[in-house]
C-alpha cells in the first residue's frame, strides 16, 4: 500500500483539490466508481487478482483493513488529510465507513471483470500463500 498526498487550494469559500490523471495518479485509470455507506457498515470484503485500485475519500472518514502477502494494515482515510492510497492486486480490503455520509472514490487500472474478483477469504489466503514460494 502506497500513500499519496495531494495539494489543496483553500479559500474562504472552500477547498479545491485537483487531480492530474497523468501526473498524480500512480496507475493508468480505466474505471472510476464511488462508494458510500452508512456509518459503521462495511463494504468490499474482497481482493482482485490483477486490478490495482487507488482509493481517495471524498467526504468523511473511512477505515480500510488491508491484508496482503507482505502486510496487514488498517488505513484511516480522512478527507481533511487530502491523502489517498494505492492498493495493489491480491490485497484483501474491508471498507468501514466511520462517519455519516462518508464517500469513497475508487480509480482502477482495469475495466470491470467479474473473474478478477476473489470473494472467498479462504481462497484468497491460498492464493497469497502460493505466491510466497
Amino acid at each position: 500500500m502506497k500513500k499519496i498526498k495531494f495539494k489543496s487550494f483553500k479559500k474562504k469559500s472552500g477547498t479545491l483539490i485537483a487531480f492530474s490523471l497523468k501526473k498524480d495518479f500512480p496507475i493508468k485509470v480505466k474505471r472510476i466508481f464511488i462508494i458510500n455507506g452508512e456509518k459503521n457498515f462495511t463494504r468490499g470484503d474482497h481482493a482482485h487478482k490483477k486490478c490495482s485500485q487507488f482509493v481517495f475519500p471524498l467526504l468523511g472518514k473511512i477505515e480500510i483493513d488491508c491484508i496482503s502477502k507482505k502486510e496487514n494494515k488498517k488505513i484511516l482515510l480522512d478527507f481533511n488529510k487530502k491523502e489517498g492510497y494505492l492498493l495493489k492486486p491480491k490485497t484483501w480490503c474491508r471498507i468501514k465507513f466511520l462517519t455519516k455520509n462518508a464517500v469513497l472514490l475508487v480509480a482502477c487500472d482495469m475495466e470491470y471483470k467479474f473473474s478478477d474478483y476473489i470473494e472467498n477469504f479462504t481462497e484468497f489466503l491460498k492464493i497469497i500463500k502460493k505466491n510466497k514460494k
